[in-house]
C-alpha cells in the first residue's frame, strides 16, 4: 500500500508541475498562435493564471496528502480529498462551458484576427510581438487570413497603397518569406487597383488551418484530459480509503499525571 500512496502522490506531483508549466508557457510564449488570444483576450490571461494556481496547489495537496497518509493524519488527507474534488469538479465544468458555447468562442476568435488584420502596422512597436506571433501562424500554418485574404483588403495601410503590396507572411513563395513579417511588394505591378486575387498567397485561411490541427490532435487532447481526471480520481479514492482505515488514537494509554 505504501508503494502505492507514494506512486500515486508522485504522479499528482507531475501532474501539477504539467498545470503549472502550461499556465507559465502561456503567459511567457511570444512566437505561436496563444500571444494572439492572450493580447487580445483578458480571459484566457486570467486562465493561464488560473492554470498556475491550479498546479501550484496540486503539487502542495500531493506533498500534504503524502505526509497525512505516511502519518495518518486525517484532516490533511480530508483536506487533499476535497480540494481534488474542487479542481476535478472545476475541470468538467470548464470542458462544458467549452463545448456548448463553443460557436460563440468561435465568433470571438474571428473577431480578434479580424481586428488584428486591419489594424496590422509594421512599423507600430506597441504591437510588435503580437503582430509577429500571427506572422509566425501565418507562416506554419501555410495560411492567410482568418477566413482568407480577402480579410486583408481591410488593412489600412495595404488599402492605401492600392493592394501593390501584400504581407509577407501569407506568401507562396520562399524568397517572401525570408522578411518573416511585414509587407512584400508585387513584381509586376497591376494597372489600376490590384486586388488579393492577384497576390502570390496561400489561399486557405488561418481558421481551417486551426481547425484541423485541432482534428488531427483531438485524441491526443482528450487522452490527456482523460488520464488528469482519472489520475485525480484514483487520488480522491486513495485519500477517502486511508482516511477511513486510519483508527482513532488510544488516548487510555496517556499516563495520568
Amino acid at each position: 500500500l505504501n508503494i502505492t500512496v507514494y506512486v500515486l502522490f508522485l504522479l499528482l506531483q507531475v501532474l501539477g508541475a504539467v498545470i503549472l508549466g502550461f499556465g507559465i508557457w502561456i503567459l511567457a510564449d511570444k512566437t505561436s498562435f496563444i500571444v494572439v488570444l492572450q493580447r487580445s483576450s483578458p480571459s484566457l490571461q486570467t486562465g493561464a493564471y488560473i492554470l498556475i494556481g491550479v498546479g501550484a496547489l496540486t503539487m502542495l495537496m500531493g506533498f500534504l496528502g503524502c505526509l497525512g497518509a505516511v502519518n495518518e493524519i486525517r484532516c490533511l488527507l480530508g483536506l487533499y480529498f476535497t480540494c481534488l474534488m474542487i479542481i476535478l469538479l472545476t475541470q468538467i465544468a470548464a470542458a462544458l462551458v467549452i463545448y456548448f458555447q463553443k460557436e460563440k468562442l468561435r465568433d470571438e476568435l474571428s473577431d480578434i484576427v479580424v481586428g488584428l488584420i486591419k489594424k496590422y502596422d509594421p512599423s507600430d512597436e506597441d504591437k510588435r510581438s503580437l503582430q509577429d506571433a500571427w506572422d509566425y501562424v501565418q507562416t506554419q500554418i501555410a495560411c492567410c487570413g482568418w477566413t482568407g485574404a480577402k480579410e486583408w483588403e481591410n488593412n489600412e495601410i495595404l488599402r492605401n497603397k492600392s493592394y501593390t503590396e501584400y504581407p509577407c507572411s501569407c506568401s507562396n513563395r520562399s524568397k517572401d518569406l525570408v522578411e518573416g513579417g511585414g509587407f512584400c511588394s508585387l513584381d509586376d505591378p497591376v494597372n489600376g487597383t490590384a486586388t488579393y486575387a492577384d497576390w502570390p498567397v496561400h489561399e486557405q485561411g488561418c481558421m481551417d488551418g486551426v481547425e484541423q490541427w485541432l482534428k488531427d490532435n483531438v485524441g491526443i487532447i482528450l487522452g490527456v484530459c482523460t488520464g488528469v481526471a482519472v489520475i485525480e480520481l484514483l487520488g480522491m479514492i486513495l485519500s477517502i480509503s486511508l482516511c477511513k482505515n486510519i483508527h482513532s488514537e488510544d488516548y487510555t494509554k496517556v499516563p495520568k499525571s
